[in-house]
């Protein structure tokens, strides 16, 4: 392989690695920052201690990951400097600002009320202690909302022009940089993606601990909000995901067709492919199973619209089809699953059902994991259907990089796998214990827990449980 590939290819592979495990992280602490601030809501509006117990558990795990999402971001941005630095002197003026803003808003935020959220529980006034953890539960969000406007920028630029140091700089007003044209889809797909991603893994959690014991009421409030939150969310995801998708073929045609695996022009509709083996080679999907029309109703709305193939841009602007076709289908996959998660759970509570019903807890336990395969399948989808550009249509991956040997790219690449599967491996596995233990029958209340709600004692906390 050519020198000047390989270093290129190294550094890739390590941001993807680098960047696939800290995306995990946010995924899980936008949606549990966000249930914890509903779960204290709940336990001050009603005394119960159900919610407070609940909040508890839940709280030590969002440290965990709290803590691990901050250490894996902060040794990815490194990488800007060590690996991209090219990419870095060129987006700079634009990339640059757009992360100070993340930290002087979202991250300050965060750090900010984050102590007194986990240690103040007891020291400060009920009051206090839920306004923290609901601008903990906003900082998240405010994180995710610039680093989307980030990646979205650089998925469809706009708002800038070049400088006679070939550098991209503001044209003007911040908003057309920031809110690019691809930046609500992102957003919005993202953010629903991270609460899905924590209902499935609290519904994984509460549907283990429901096989062991079905009269743990923490455990039966656990499963049956995470499943009320999948019924929600999956067919809103569905919704704003083909919304997403048409935004996609407006904007980088490409990728679309890569997703679809469309290498041939469709004049007459494109048909859906539901698998086959993509070739970039020969410009063929080998051994497609198809459904015809189908992809240009999904695309058009349309199922006679016309759609152009792969063939119809120069070969040297095509992503890699094989990736970008698979990720994309796990990616849909799982959505539909999720869809059927929650319908099935809301079969199960019509029936009264919904804690004695151990093929939905077993699959439910099973999906638990299935929003960290869909958001990295998802990135994968988007990341890697934006090649062959790092600022889409405007500056390639291969103009990016630093002018490192291989030898040095291997060695940092190995360096980090070896770090991270040794620390993080530690971090989730602690995590997995945790998850292990039972929300607490007996826990006390903290002091200032107003104590209204009929069945609870001070001694307790617990409620006689009720009926499906």
């Amino acid at each position: 392989m050519s020198e000047t590939i390989l270093p290129v290819l190294l550094a890739r592979f390590q941001f993807a690695f680098t960047v696939s495990f800290h995306f995990i992280f946010p995924a899980f602490t936008i949606g549990l920052a966000s249930y914890l601030m509903v779960l204290e809501a709940l336990w001050l509006k009603t005394g119960k201690g159900v919610y407070a117990n609940l909040y508890r558990y839940w709280m030590k795990i969002f440290a965990v990951v709290f803590g691990m999402g901050v250490v894996s971001g902060i040794v990815m941005s490194y990488q800007f400097g060590t690996n991209w630095s090219v990419f870095s002197e060129k987006a700079g003026p634009i990339i640059g600002p757009l992360l100070a803003y993340e930290v002087l808003t979202a991250f300050f935020l965060e750090a900010g009320f984050l102590g007194v959220m986990l240690f103040g529980i007891n020291k400060v006034g009920k009051v206090a202690h839920f306004i923290a953890t609901l601008m903990v539960a906003l900082g998240t969000l405010i994180s995710a909302t610039w680093i989307i406007s980030v990646n979205s920028w650089m998925q469809t630029p706009s708002g800038f022009m070049l400088n006679a140091q070939g550098q991209f700089v503001p044209a003007g007003s911040w908003f057309h940089i920031i809110f690019s044209p691809s930046f609500p889809y992102r957003l919005v797909h993202t953010v629903i993606a991270a609460y899905l991603t924590t209902a499935l893994a609290v519904g994984g959690v509460g549907a283990w601990h429901l096989l062991r014991d079905r009269t743990n009421l923490g455990v039966r409030k656990m499963f049956s909000m995470a499943m009320w939150m999948v019924a929600i969310l999956a067919p809103i995801q569905i919704l704003a995901g083909d919304q997403h998708g048409l935004n996609t073929l407006e904007h980088q045609p490409a990728k679309v067709l890569a997703m679809e695996g469309d290498y041939r022009p469709s004049p007459d509709g494109a048909p859906l492919v539901l698998f086959g083996f993509p070739s970039n080679k020969d410009a063929k999907v080998h051994a497609k199973v198809e459904i015809p029309h189908i992809g240009s109703l999904i695309l058009k709305h349309d199922p006679t619209a016309a759609l152009p193939g792969l063939t119809d841009f120069p070969r040297s602007e095509w992503p890699p089809v094989p990736i970008v076709f698979w990720s994309f289908r796990i990616m849909v996959g799982l959505g539909f699953a999720m869809l059927g998660l929650g319908l099935w759970s809301l079969f199960a509570r019509y029936r009264k059902r919904l804690y004695s019903t151990p093929w939905l807890h077993r699959a439910a336990m099973v999906m638990g994991p299935a929003g960290f395969v869909a958001v990295i399948a998802g990135w994968v989808t988007t990341e890697v259907g934006r090649q062959p550009y790092t600022i889409y249509g405007h500056f390639l991956t291969a103009q990016s990089h630093s002018p490192l040997a291989t030898p040095a790219v291997a060695a940092s690449l190995a360096a980090f796998m070896l770090v991270y599967f040794a620390t993080f491996g530690a971090g989730v596995y602690y995590m997995l214990k945790l998850m292990k233990r039972a929300p607490e029958r007996h826990e006390p209340e903290p002091p200032n827990v107003p104590q209204r709600a009929a069945g609870i004692t001070p001694a307790s906390g617990i409620e006689p449980i009720p009926a499906e």
